[in-house]
């Protein structure tokens, strides 16, 4: 039997960060009703906090699924998980920056602000109900040793599952698989597999953490994503479906 491994479809929320690509909010609806047609698991539709029309994108598009969870992404930021309660998604995503380049150069704070600020607005939206899933975000930079400490509290919170998240796209498949095996032996949170096509990986990435125990994989559209974008889900699922259960 083939192991089961679930495909999260970015394409609304990172997809969008490509140059020159905007989603009006009805293809935004388009869009997520042909990936619950096609039964992806889970869609990422957008960013509440980014304003209005993002928040009228994801509360249309929760009225219209019949199957896939939906998801919205959010800053380590109390008002964003505010936002997109209001929006009452399945899973609130919560970005967290975890290389020490980011914490202490582009956040100018320490590691025990960042456990503290991360548990805070994990506490916040579990607290009122919500699922939640954490992205560790330049988890390719980051000390794998730190990592294993936040998801074991991550854990203690009843967080879904963790995203590692290849932000400057610098993974090769033989560390991603690496990377992957490391983190799930010791602990045993759920993983996600996030990664950017900068050295034209993104798929022999994902396919490698996916067969390294990664249950989730982060794809989009034509690849559509930030600078060289994501992982292509057809082409992915062209290689992943002979090998796994999608």
């Amino acid at each position: 039997m083939k192991p089961k491994r679930f495909i999260v479809d970015t394409t609304l929320r990172d997809g969008e960060q490509s140059a020159g690509v905007v989603f009006t909010v009805e293809e935004k609806v388009r869009l997520a009703a042909l990936m619950d047609q096609c039964g992806i698991y889970q869609i990422e539709a957008g960013i509440p906090a980014v304003g209005r029309v993002e928040k009228e994108a994801v509360t249309r598009i929760m009225e219209i699924r019949k199957k896939a969870k939906i998801s919205v992404w959010n800053r380590m930021a109390v008002e964003d998980i505010r936002h997109s309660m209001e929006c009452c998604p399945d899973i609130i995503h919560i970005g967290v920056p975890v290389s020490y380049v980011q914490i202490y150069t582009k956040l100018k704070k320490n590691k025990q602000w960042l456990e503290n600020e991360m548990l805070r607005c994990v506490d916040l939206a579990r607290s009122a109900g919500f699922n939640v899933t954490v992205g560790f975000e330049d988890a390719s930079r980051a000390d794998i040793s730190f990592m294993a400490s936040l998801m074991k509290q991550l854990e203690v919170y009843g967080v879904l599952y963790v995203r590692f998240a290849d932000t400057v796209g610098v993974l090769t498949p033989g560390r991603t698989a690496d990377s992957i095996k490391t983190l799930l032996e010791h602990t045993s949170i759920p993983l996600e597999i996030h990664v950017h096509n900068d050295l034209g990986m993104a798929v022999a990435n994902s396919l490698e953490a996916a067969k390294a125990g990664a249950l989730y994989v982060d794809c989009t559209l034509q690849g559509l994503g930030e600078r060289a974008g994501n992982c292509d889900f057809h082409k992915f699922v062209a290689v992943a479906e002979r090998i796994f259960d999608l």
